[in-house]
């Protein structure tokens, strides 16, 4: 495949539209998110004055990505706190929005921990507001240093598995700026091949029925200068036939404690063809998406998808002649029933490595993972 459309070292980009940021206008406090589900034909941000228009910007894919559901979830329940809404009914709206991700959940409870805590020692409620917008504001920290430090360990382990670079990477659905408080899990890895000049092509998957890849992924790779070719989920057999793809890199929504993974619908079989064809699989995320209440694969929940997002075709950022307002091209016959699950799950024994910004895991074990948990828990006690 040729490369002329890879731009070694300095980004090809205007400055960002941060993917969320808490802003303070004379009207009081309000969270602001980019809105990707006009990406990438617009960038519009949507300003939630309130948890319950947060919950829906969730729930509508507006803000996505499972470690900014957890910025987002933590955010949400500083905004209620300091706008004295109910905050527990507030922190429980957020953290039903979308149950795969884990991360949305552990978002919500690190602030609303540190809003209850601060209130039992003060009993002040604009101190215990304050203290989890503080709480918010050091998740939305530490995981812009964790993707850091998972694009050099991600890096690293490509180099290890792969040397020589000149790597030739696919990815599934949206792991960049737009799912992370920094520049993402396995899209920071790749770009950080980029940056060093050893990333040869990005094979990015247009990832049904919502086209996260082919919208957002595409749109991030474009912006940053790199070698990408957009395809169809269903041609990545073919690469992998032609020996066109040297490893594959996903995020995750969700890790089990036997290391099994949840991810965008599509991950699993990319699994399969990965083993078949003898390609490492490769999982990037950081230690907040591991979740040791969550015994294996089969315990996760997985989130099912309304039908019409199969059965129609939708661009909400482009009116659409003969569509219904707010509704979508058919393309299959009226009534017609559609199983559409946002994930699937991928088993331990298919998966390479795990790298999260603490270390990596492989061969992916419930032992290994356990451990890296509990290291991980001792240097930050420490």
């Amino acid at each position: 495949m040729a490369d002329q459309y890879a731009q070694s070292g300095e980004d090809n980009r205007p400055a960002e539209t941060p993917a969320i940021r808490w802003d303070e206008p004379p009207e009081g406090p309000v969270v602001v998110l980019l809105d990707q589900t006009r990406l990438p034909v617009e960038e519009v941000e949507l300003v939630c004055t309130d948890a319950s228009t947060l919950v829906e910007a969730i729930r509508s894919l507006a803000v996505r990505g499972a470690p900014l559901l957890g910025i987002a979830g933590a955010y949400g329940v500083a905004l209620a706190a300091v706008r004295n809404f109910d905050v527990d009914e507030a922190a429980n709206a957020l953290a039903g929005a979308r149950p795969t991700a884990v991360n949305l959940a552990v978002g919500v409870d690190r602030a609303r921990s540190a809003y209850r805590a601060e209130l039992a020692r003060h009993g002040d409620v604009a101190r215990a507001a304050q203290a989890a917008l503080g709480a918010a504001r050091e998740l939305h920290r530490q995981d812009a240093e964790a993707s850091a430090r998972m694009a050099e360990r991600g890096l690293a382990l490509l180099d290890e598995l792969l040397p020589g670079g000149g790597h030739r990477i696919l990815t599934h659905c949206n792991t960049g700026a737009l799912v992370s408080g920094g520049e993402g899990t396995a899209f920071a890895v790749a770009l950080a091949a980029h940056r060093s000049g050893r990333l040869r092509r990005l094979w990015v998957d247009e990832t049904r029925p919502l086209l996260q890849g082919a919208r957002l992924t595409a749109y991030e790779a474009a912006r940053k200068g790199m070698a990408y070719t957009l395809l169809t989920d269903n041609a990545a057999g073919s690469l992998f036939a032609a020996g066109e793809v040297d490893a594959v890199l996903i995020g995750a929504d969700r890790i089990a404690a036997d290391g099994s993974v949840a991810n965008k619908v599509g991950s699993y079989p990319l699994a399969v063809l990965a083993r078949y064809h003898h390609v490492p699989f490769i999982v990037v995320a950081p230690l907040t998406t591991v979740d040791p209440d969550t015994p294996d694969g089969a315990a996760i929940e997985v989130e099912q998808r309304p039908g019409h997002e199969v059965t129609e075709l939708t661009a909400p950022q482009v009116p659409v002649v003969g569509a219904e307002a707010g509704g979508g091209i058919p393309v299959a016959p009226l009534g017609t029933q559609a199983y559409n699950p946002a994930f699937d799950v991928t088993p331990p024994e298919l998966v390479t490595a795990i790298v999260t910004e603490e270390g990596v895991v492989s061969p992916v074990t419930a032992e290994a993972l356990a451990e890296l948990c509990a290291r991980s828990r001792q240097v930050t006690i420490s």
